[in-house]
């Protein structure tokens, strides 16, 4: 009997392994005697039984055992040892979910630029659980780059139908709540794996970190806490090097929020270009019947008023909202500047009351960990001032909206701490000629401390969803800025979202305080916080609504000037632009540079500390000649510009118009005036020695930046499509090359000798026409609004232009009242022009 027993197990482990390798032993068998008692063996069947074991669910009890650490939230979370389940009820099912991922903490080995710090995001996305088949649980992406809202439509079939969600996890379900209202999933394997759902969303944050794969043994999980309306899941994490590393291993520490999103969406706000917000847009194939239309709604905060208060909101009383928008102060801020940043914050609240809400917005200390041991600054719940110990000189305000509205959820606002380092060299160069205070090397603390305040306020408004305003100072006519009454009243700018730093045309004998020098919430700002936080019940759309706002707006920028918006995207409108101010920059731009003639003289005695490295003195200098560049640069954009104004159907004025001749000449003489006349007040020759300045260089860097700026592609071809396209009188690319000869060729045309710098403008002058005018032949170049050299009159006009320099060159070399240097400069500067026609003529090529 035993001896049987043994022979069936032999038989069974031979038919087992001849199954498995396909041996042609039984190739040759029609069938197979199973030896007497033997089981057949069906691996189909197996695998059925195998697959119903799995999704055969279990108790409750079995699953979530005694000694669970259990937690509640939107969703339960249990831990047993190193195990974590996640509970998901079915009411969050198809909800959707917004997780936001953050460094928490990070590692000095990680920097890259301004990234590499606590706070960074590096992840945010919507998901949605959803039961699949064979009882499991899927987590989807949700994309919302095509909408169509009208779930009867025949189209919105077809819309769902080509925007499928990518399933991103799968998870068994093991076991059901008693009631079967919840299912129970084991997320261990997820949570401790480098997924992209909860951790680095995209590869290139954690190339930037010079991070690789995740070292596994040195990973884990430091805690879940889940609230009301979000989880968060704090772990910590350790990666090999990746690209670019500057170590062998990096450990951070990383924080997801996992935020329920409301069941109803906010009612969204339509964008209208002429107010400057933020949007989240989509494909729209509802917004147009014959078409496809995109559509942004503007990101907001959902401020509304307390249901016992609607009445008085529709009065016209003040009345505080639902819920206040709160920013709390990162603990590890240095004291002495918490409540400047707190101010900058509440300085909104003004704004805010125009949309008839007070105290809508307040910034608060963090509590401490004896006040709330579960508050956290990397909670999504939570918006929050973060501080970083930073050589990057930078502050930013990014926020979290709800694309299907463009509801903020939250916002972290970043402040590096060497942005004090920019605040204190801005405030010297622009206002120091003004202010004795900026006059030293370390400002006091209660002024450093109004300059954060600034910073914060510009940076909240930012997470308030608006965008720069560089136009906004335009709209200031330049006198105004030195009426001390004027200018102390209304600021000198509209808007604290211009890039419009401090007051630097106000001249000493002005006497005007820091509230004509300071950048302040103004006019702009309040209209832009009305149009955009005043609750409308009474529109039951957002498409119902807009078609009143509309109206709102073109009646307010009728009346009011100051509340024109100028995008930072304009490259040819001489309105928008960072750093500038008032309404003319040839004359703006020539009261700074006075006032910078005051302070080179006196930089030494300013910021000099006996025993001190120079640095702070060389930081100074550099940054006057910084200055001065930017003056120079806004008066350029001046050239060849088109002042853009975005108007709706209706609405009186043209859209786009080009900056009068009167103006583009001028600006051209500011530039011959002021940089292509040598400006030797920048030369100070204590410093200039103290830091080895090799002025015939940066002399001839500054012009030659200059020059490359105005003889362009783009810019000759916007000049020849104004003087083709404009029926009054505009200025031409011939306008703009003889203005340039008549002052970059002075002396020559006076017979007079050249010095030094003047020589090396000039050939850097001709040879940037003779790049220009011989360019290669290429056709397959696209440029928005660039014409192709080969194809327009531009070469020609250029090319005419170097005959006329180089008989100009030929006949003063001749002069014999002009020194041998200067007679050798024309002879080759015009034997430079000849090579290059010589060249093309012969078909051969001049480097």
């Amino acid at each position: 009997m035993i001896f049987t027993k043994k022979k069936l197990l032999l038989y069974s482990g031979l038919g087992l392994v001849a199954l498995a390798s396909g041996c042609s032993l039984f190739h040759h068998q029609k069938t197979m005697v199973q030896p007497h008692g033997a089981v057949a063996f069906d691996p189909a069947k197996r695998r059925e039984d195998s697959l119903k074991r799995t999704m055969t669910l279990k108790p409750y009890t079995e699953i979530i055992t005694k000694g669970t650490k259990t937690q509640t939230g939107f969703f339960t979370v249990h831990q047993k040892d190193t195990k974590y389940y996640f509970e998901i009820p079915n009411n969050i099912l198809n909800r959707e979910i917004l997780v936001v991922s953050r460094v928490s903490k990070a590692s000095s080995d990680m920097r890259n630029g301004s990234s590499g710090y606590a706070g960074d995001e590096i992840g945010e996305s919507i998901y949605r659980f959803e039961k699949g088949p064979a009882n499991k649980l899927f987590l989807r992406r949700m994309s919302y780059a095509e909408y169509n809202k009208d779930s009867t439509a025949t189209l919105f079939a077809g819309v769902q139908k080509n925007n499928i969600t990518a399933i991103v996890a799968a998870f068994p379900i093991l076991a059901l709540k008693k009631d079967s209202s919840a299912s129970v999933v084991d997320v261990t394997d997820f949570l401790n794996s480098d997924n992209d759902v909860i951790y680095f969303q995209r590869k290139i944050f954690k190339d930037k970190a010079g991070m690789g794969a995740q070292q596994n043994d040195k990973s884990y999980i430091d805690y879940i806490r889940p609230f009301e309306h979000n989880v968060e899941i704090h772990s910590v994490k350790t990666y090999s090097a990746g690209l670019n590393p500057t170590n062998s291993s990096y450990t951070v520490e990383l924080n997801a929020s996992m935020v329920l999103l409301p069941l109803k969406p906010m009612k969204a706000r339509l964008e209208d270009e002429r107010v400057g917000y933020f949007t989240t847009s989509f494909k729209d194939f509802d917004a147009d019947p014959q078409g496809v239309k995109r559509t942004a709604f503007i990101e907001r905060w959902k401020l509304e008023p307390k249901p016992e208060d609607v009445e008085k909101y529709k009065r016209g009383e003040l009345v505080e909202p639902k819920k206040q928008i709160v920013f709390y102060i990162d603990p590890v801020t240095p004291k002495k500047w918490v409540p400047y940043l707190i101010q900058g914050v509440n300085d909104w609240q003004k704004a805010f009351e125009g949309a008839g809400f007070k105290n809508a917005i307040i910034a608060k200390e963090a509590p401490t960990k004896d006040q709330d041991s579960t508050w956290s600054i990397d909670d999504a719940s939570h918006s929050a001032i973060i501080y970083r110990p930073s050589s990057v000189a930078n502050a930013m305000g990014p926020n979290v909206s709800d694309p299907r509205s463009g509801e903020i959820i939250e916002s972290h606002i970043f402040w590096y701490h060497n942005v004090m380092s920019l605040l204190q060299r801005w405030y010297m160069i622009q206002a120091g000629a003004v202010d004795p205070r900026a006059r030293k090397p370390e400002f006091d603390d209660e002024l450093m401390g109004n300059l954060i305040r600034f910073v914060s306020s510009h940076e909240v408004g930012h997470t308030l969803g608006l965008r720069h305003n560089f136009g906004s100072s335009s709209t200031v006519p330049v006198e105004k800025l030195r009426d001390k009454a004027w200018v102390e009243q209304h600021g000198h700018t509209p808007s604290i979202m211009d890039y419009a730093r401090f007051n630097y045309v106000a001249q000493p004998e002005d006497n005007i305080s820091e509230q004509g020098l300071f950048p302040r919430i103004g006019d702009y700002d309040r209209w832009a916080i009305k149009w955009g936080y005043t609750w409308h019940p009474a529109y039951k759309t957002p498409e119902d609504e807009h078609k009143a706002m509309v109206n709102v707006v073109t009646d307010s920028l009728k009346h009011n000037h100051r509340l024109w918006f100028g995008s930072e995207s304009e490259y040819a409108d001489p309105r928008s632009q960072n750093e500038d101010l008032g309404d003319d920059a040839m004359k703006a731009g020539a009261y700074g540079i006075k006032n910078l003639k005051r302070i080179m003289p006196q930089l030494e005695s300013w910021v000099t500390v006996p025993g001190e490295t120079p640095e702070k003195l060389f930081n100074a200098y550099s940054a006057v000649w910084d200055q001065y560049a930017l003056y120079l640069g806004h008066v350029t954009k001046n050239v060849a510009g088109v002042y853009h104004t975005p108007k709706v159907n209706g609405e009186v004025g043209a859209t786009y118009e080009t900056v009068p001749y009167a103006v583009q000449k001028n600006a051209v003489k500011f530039l011959n005036d002021q940089v292509f006349t040598t400006p030797m007040w920048l030369y100070n020759e204590r410093l200039a020695k103290k830091f080895n300045v090799n002025l015939g260089y940066e002399f001839g860097n500054i012009q030659q930046e200059n020059i490359n700026a105005l003889i362009t592609r783009a810019r000759l071809s916007r000049l020849l499509t104004q003087q083709q396209e404009t029926t009054t009188r505009t200025y031409t690319i011939t306008d703009l090359l003889s203005d340039l000869d008549h002052g970059i060729f002075a002396e020559i045309y006076a017979g007079k000798n050249v010095d030094f710098y003047r020589r090396n403008m000039q050939k850097y002058y001709v040879y940037r026409l003779l790049v220009q005018a011989f360019l290669e032949n290429e056709m397959n170049t696209i440029m928005p609004e660039v014409y192709h050299f080969t194809v327009t009159d531009v070469n020609a006009i250029l090319r005419d232009e170097l005959k006329k320099q180089q008989a100009l060159f030929k006949r003063e070399a001749r002069n014999p009242a002009l020194n041998k240097i200067t007679r050798l400069h024309l002879n080759e500067i015009d034997e430079l022009i000849q090579r290059r026609f010589t060249a093309e003529k012969n078909g051969l090529t001049v480097k």
